[in-house]
């Protein structure tokens, strides 16, 4: 009996000492950050017990040793963020959507911003103007950056070494990007898919070089938004899957290449969110127009005006099904560019990683049926196959009546 009480005290002063260490580990990181969920980490110290109750002996010290340094070293360091306020981030395509409101956050942040617009008379270029004469606690600066305009570059890139002075740019987030239009491959038109190379991959490209000397004198942050459509093949994206594709290894290499500059490079994938990059039906209508025009008189037949037509109901129904949401997004990038440790890829949203899983995971064929199904917006299919339905299934009848 008196040998049980002694390893039973024997193994509670060992639970004890490994909980208490995990706590003090905890709370001196929380001292020293201004994150309060650090404080909830300690609640994993709870884990003590439990272990100690459910799995006796060293199997259960064993259990809470590799439970608590997970939680500490794996999720504590995700926390572990950087003190933003006086930074100077550049960021493009702030008209609407996540540049718009990562903007908005940032400054609210304290952390000088410099808002590159393609239109600065827009309606959020306006609303941001209005932000930063408000006296909020970071300088917010809205810029007439066009991003497919070298010179409208240029004139940024003296503005804003103008501003930040030897403080030097702290991160850029190449957020700037375009659509088009969502349709099959081959009637898209091939301006369309210069287009989306031009603003998601090219402006990027010279954004980034033209910025970076400044990032390299702080060691700063580049964040790029790419796309599970460039991490995947998507129906209907070719154009635009492509451009976030060589976006993708754009990064990739330039995260190896400026690794050894202290510089880190992040990539954003977003699943659906409900941004302004679908458009409008004016801008739906415009594109069906242009598609019409470029089209051989094969290729019309082939598809048949009502597919063509049934095209635009994709725009409505894929925003109907993405997330008005653009926390996780936000959230993601604020840690790309705040965290001491920013992951290399960041995929917000549940099908931003599900379906590039699926993708892994299953064989080709099989993925194929599967993101055909999910992204099949339309019941119309095109004409010539149409007709040949329909032939094949006269066919039958006069077989089955012969």
């Amino acid at each position: 009996m008196e040998s049980v009480d002694s390893e039973f005290w024997h193994f509670f002063f060992l639970y004890t000492m490994i909980t208490a260490f995990y706590l003090g580990a905890i709370l001196f990181k929380a001292r020293r950050s201004r994150d309060g969920e650090y404080w909830t980490f300690a609640l994993w110290a709870l884990g003590g017990p439990l272990c100690f109750l459910a799995i006796s002996g060293y199997c259960g010290l064993l259990l809470l040793t590799c439970c608590l340094s997970l939680t500490y070293v794996v999720i504590g360091r995700q926390m572990d963020m950087l003190m933003m306020h006086g930074k100077a981030v550049l960021i493009t395509g702030c008209d609407t959507g996540f540049g718009h409101a990562l903007t908005r956050r940032l400054s609210d942040m304290g952390v000088t911003v410099f808002a590159g617009v393609r239109d600065e008379n827009s309606l959020g270029a306006m609303e941001l103007k209005r932000r930063g004469s408000d006296g909020r606690p970071g300088r917010l600066q809205v810029l007439q950056l066009d991003v497919t305009d070298a010179g409208q570059i240029q004139r940024a890139h003296r503005i804003v070494c103008t501003q930040v002075g030897e403080a030097g740019l702290w991160g850029i987030v190449n957020n700037a990007g375009v659509l088009d239009y969502v349709a099959d491959g081959e009637i898209l038109p091939v301006r369309m898919y210069r287009d989306c190379l031009a603003v998601n991959f090219l402006a990027a490209v010279e954004v980034t070089q033209v910025f970076l000397p400044l990032l390299r004198h702080t060691r700063g942050r580049i964040v790029n938004v790419c796309s599970m459509a460039g991490d995947v093949p998507i129906p209907g994206f070719a154009a635009y899957g492509a451009s976030k594709a060589a976006m993708k290894i754009f990064s990739g290499v330039m995260r190896q290449e400026l690794a050894r500059w202290g510089v880190k490079v992040s990539t954003i994938q977003p699943a659906a969110f409900r941004t302004n990059i679908f458009g409008t039906h004016d801008d739906w209508s415009r594109h069906k127009q242009e598609i019409f025009k470029c089209l051989s008189q094969d290729v019309w037949e082939d598809y048949g005006e009502a597919y063509f037509t049934s095209i635009q109901s994709r725009f409505s129904k894929m925003a109907d099904v993405s997330s008005e949401d653009l926390r996780p997004v936000l959230d993601d990038m604020c840690h790309a560019l705040m965290s001491v440790t920013p992951r290399p890829i960041y995929k917000p949203g549940l099908s931003a990683w599900l379906i590039p899983f699926l993708h892994c995971l299953c064989p080709t064929w099989l993925y194929d049926i599967i993101i055909t199904t999910l992204f099949q917006f339309h019941s119309s299919l095109p004409a010539g196959l149409q007709a040949k339905r329909l032939s094949g299934f006269k066919d039958v009848i006069t077989k089955d009546g012969g």
